[in-house]
């Protein structure tokens, strides 16, 4: 089945054309200077290079976050237009799980970056295929490796690991180079391959897993609860 894969939850996001287990071609896209059209040229490039036409393509397969809001509202948001257009299916997979499949280890640990000193984290075996056993969840480093059975028993990968090294040391834990933490549209297509319950039933409906709401909406949570203390205080 020939299908195309968008990985855009990181600041370095990618796109795949694959065909079963054989990888056609992959480029590397520059997410934060980007935007939907920019990643429409894009694809139009990747398939142009492969000689394919879009017809094509017989099924998506997109990383659903967690990361960038709006590198996963840029994926998901093309998929579904892509997909309703020209009636193909949709498979969506977490952006972590796609680390895992990428890392080569038994037990892989998928961090990124969440800012304000959290990560995004989930816990994997055997590349991803199996899990995930913890997570995805966003917090703090520490509260993340308190959750994990055995620190010292897994591999870590990704941006959030990079950033938190000290922490994941000093528990036990190796951190992965940061090329094996890269989510990757190569490893979505591995995934799709064998894991078939990726396949989304109502597209329409469907939402990337966010994890945690955005920051725009956190803050008007903040700055509201702020101004009913305010006003709860008064007599």
């Amino acid at each position: 089945m020939l299908t195309l894969a968008l990985e855009t939850s990181t600041r370095l996001g990618s796109i795949a054309l694959g065909r079963g287990d054989e990888l056609i071609s992959e480029c590397a896209l520059a997410v934060r200077a980007t935007h939907s059209e920019t990643v429409l040229d894009e694809v139009a490039r990747l398939l142009a290079r492969a000689r394919v036409d879009a017809g094509r393509v017989e099924r998506l397969v997109i990383g659903a976050g967690p990361g960038s809001f709006t590198g996963v509202r840029i994926a998901a948001a093309l998929a579904k237009g892509w997909c309703h257009a020209r009636d193909v299916p949709l498979h969506a997979y977490s952006s972590l799980r796609s680390v895992a499949a990428s890392a080569g280890r038994e037990r892989v640990c998928a961090l990124f970056d969440a800012r304000r000193g959290e990560v995004y984290g989930a816990a994997y075996r055997r590349g991803g295929l199996e899990g995930p056993v913890l997570g995805p969840a966003a917090c703090a480093i520490e509260a993340w490796l308190d959750r994990l059975d055995d620190p010292a028993a897994w591999s870590f990968a990704g941006e959030g690991a990079i950033r938190q090294r000290a922490a994941i040391e000093a528990r036990g834990g190796g951190v992965l180079p940061a090329f094996l933490g890269v989510p990757r549209a190569a490893a979505l297509l591995w995934l799709a391959e064998r894991i078939p319950r990726g396949r989304v039933d109502d597209i329409e409906l469907w939402e990337p897993r966010y994890v945690r709401s955005p920051g725009a909406e956190r803050q008007a949570r903040r700055q509201a609860a702020r101004r009913g203390g305010r006003h709860g205080g008064r007599r």
